[in-house]
């Protein structure tokens, strides 16, 4: 018999639709660089392509513990077409297995997170544990080469950071902390996985995935897209940090009549969270983890985004917030002032990202270029290119920092100031 996990691992990967030439103008220095191709937004093959390259290629998130804590709990993870049944086993260990019936491949578990004993096939009732392995099934007793124990729920690697739950159908991703690089060492102080979830919001967005971590990734368009945003944590603010690995980290300063991002800028008397340091107290830490979650640490609280690519031009969007239980337990806890705050914000975000979309769809459009604000946006599309090229080059992101472009912008103010005042 066949492995069957061994057939899913030997699954070819196509060749990359987006040839090294397409994407030169991208692998150049920031300041000279081009953004990428517009069809790498809106072509089926391009988005087939990183879906099975990328997403199912190598360590891909697809949850939190907070859904799968004690024995028997479980959530399901769509992951590049995949269906992914995440669960806690009665020896505490997490596992992921596909949701797929080695009988006549029914999908086993319909409901999206709950608690089960075992697994029970709808269709024939094929039953397995929580560790995956197959019961006996009822008339099988007669059936020639055919063990049990050789027929259990394929099973997906599973690892954990700081309470994020991330799978690797590939199965031959490097360490999970060795693929991560400097965000685990950046947030060791903090015991993350301990905080608790509050509220989750579903988005259907219309735009690429691609576009939503870009725009993330600056702040270039927040005095026009983000008012509230930019009065609590101006837009030149912060500086980057230390982002070797699969994570983009950069901080960005709360002014000092604020305490977090919400509407008010008050934390509402929430305490800074354990391991905040004075310095983490007027900091909201912001990172894209490479290829779909948006990790943002406020003093106070912990929101997470997963990007789901759904098509070319739709991508789903989970976000949810997290906070200290202690907090919590407070009877005057009340996080509808954070949690209302980014509601508005993704949505501003969201919007401008579908405009995007539309815009970059058209015949009138070619790629433009990067402004001095946007270096993360071209690290992440530094790290796209090198992956479309797939010819063993990585191109060195050379960050213009956040203070020069800071620099730049007041230069070109006293210039247009000292102009004006020519023409007078």
């Amino acid at each position: 018999m066949v492995d069957a996990t061994t057939m899913h691992r030997q699954r070819p990967v196509p060749g990359s639709p987006v040839s090294p030439d397409e994407v030169a103008s991208v692998r150049r220095p920031t300041l000279q660089a081009s953004v990428l191709p517009p069809r790498t937004f809106h072509d089926q093959d391009v988005f087939d392509y990183e879906r099975v390259a990328w997403f199912a290629g190598g360590w891909v998130s697809v949850g939190h513990v907070e859904d799968a804590q004690a024995a028997g709990q479980y959530f399901l993870a769509p992951v590049a077409g995949e269906n992914l049944i995440i669960v806690r086993g009665n020896d505490g260990e997490l596992r992921g297995f596909y949701n797929v019936c080695r009988h006549r491949g029914a999908a086993i578990v319909e409901d999206e997170s709950g608690t089960l004993p075992r697994f029970q096939c709808p269709y024939h009732a094929w039953v397995y544990d929580l560790q995956g392995a197959l019961k006996q099934p009822r008339h099988t007793e007669l059936l020639i080469d055919f063990d049990p124990d050789e027929w259990g729920l394929i099973p997906v690697r599973v690892e954990t950071w700081q309470g994020i739950v991330y799978a690797d159908l590939s199965g031959t991703a490097e360490p999970l902390h060795d693929f991560l690089g400097d965000i685990v060492s950046t947030f060791e102080r903090f015991n993350l996985g301990a905080l608790r979830r509050v509220r989750r919001i579903d988005y259907d967005v219309k735009a690429n995935w691609k576009a939503l971590i870009e725009n993330y990734l600056e702040c270039y368009h927040c005095p026009g897209v983000h008012p509230q945003l930019n009065r609590i944590t101006p837009y030149t603010s912060g500086s980057y940090l230390p982002s070797n690995g699969a994570a983009m980290n950069s901080y960005m300063e709360v002014l000092p009549q604020f305490e977090t991002l919400s509407m008010t800028g008050a934390a509402d008397g929430r305490d800074p969270m354990p391991g905040m340091t004075e310095d983490d107290h007027n900091r909201i830490y912001y990172s894209a983890v490479w290829p779909n979650v948006l990790f943002s640490l406020h003093p106070d609280y912990l929101m997470l985004h997963w990007v789901t690519p759904l098509e070319p031009g739709r991508t789903l969007v989970r976000c949810e917030w997290y906070f200290d239980p202690q907090e919590m337990a407070k009877p005057e806890f009340n996080p509808d002032e954070a949690i209302e705050f980014w509601d508005l914000t993704n949505r501003q975000d969201w919007h401008v990202c579908e405009l995007q979309q539309r815009g970059t769809g058209s015949r009138a459009y070619t790629a433009g270029r990067y402004s001095s604000m946007e270096s993360s946006v071209h690290g992440f599309d530094l790290m796209v290119a090198d992956r479309y090229a797939n010819d063993g080059v990585f191109t060195a992101q050379g960050r213009v920092s956040k203070q020069e472009s800071s620099a730049a912008i007041k230069e070109r103010a006293r210039r247009m100031a000292q102009g004006n005042a020519a023409a007078d």
